[in-house]
């Protein structure tokens, strides 16, 4: 009975500590409570950019992300509150390891880079705007997984969705 007691009153005095420390921690919500619906038009590819589809997979990863990790609804332009656009910058590639027998890559790294703006169609003012955005991944393009770019771009394209969600977040 009195290790149980004791755990509680250690329990209570690390909370207490914690709360007069001021972790960082917050009950605000992390997204703005004023926008509720977002337009995520087609991304567009800047004139340096080749890879067909590449914008098409974008746009959906983005409009997925929203609707699974925050409370707004994708919506059309005429009745969303905001409004999320971008371009494919760039993309790029390198090898990050070789097969020192065949000389073929083990393992690529692929970086893609955007830019974007997150727009209030109400007022019509930049809630966020970011001219460079990098995101990298990689992936093994010979065995055993011989992944090609399509599927090699998967991951990165999703943690790209992710990243750029995040940046819509409220400042704490």
């Amino acid at each position: 009975m009195k290790r149980a007691v004791s755990r509680i009153g250690w329990i209570v005095a690390f909370l207490v500590a914690a709360a007069l420390t001021g972790c960082g921690y917050t009950t605000q919500p992390l997204h703005p409570q004023d926008v509720t619906s977002v337009n995520v038009p087609v991304w567009t590819l800047s004139k340096n950019v080749y890879r067909c589809g590449l914008e098409m997979r974008l746009t959906e990863a983005l409009q997925k992300r929203i609707s699974q990790d925050t409370r707004y609804k994708i919506a059309d332009k005429g009745s969303a509150d905001t409004q999320l656009t971008g371009t494919i910058e760039k993309i790029s590639q390198r090898v990050l390891s070789g097969n020192p027998d065949t000389g073929r890559p083990r393992e690529t790294e692929i970086t893609i880079t955007v830019s974007f703006k997150w727009t209030d169609l109400r007022s019509g003012k930049e809630r966020v705007e970011v001219p460079t955005f990098r995101v990298a991944g990689t992936y093994i393009p010979h065995r055993p997984f011989g992944e090609d770019f399509f599927k090699g771009s998967e991951g990165v394209i999703d943690k790209l969705a992710r990243r750029i969600v995040e940046q819509l977040e409220s400042e704490w």
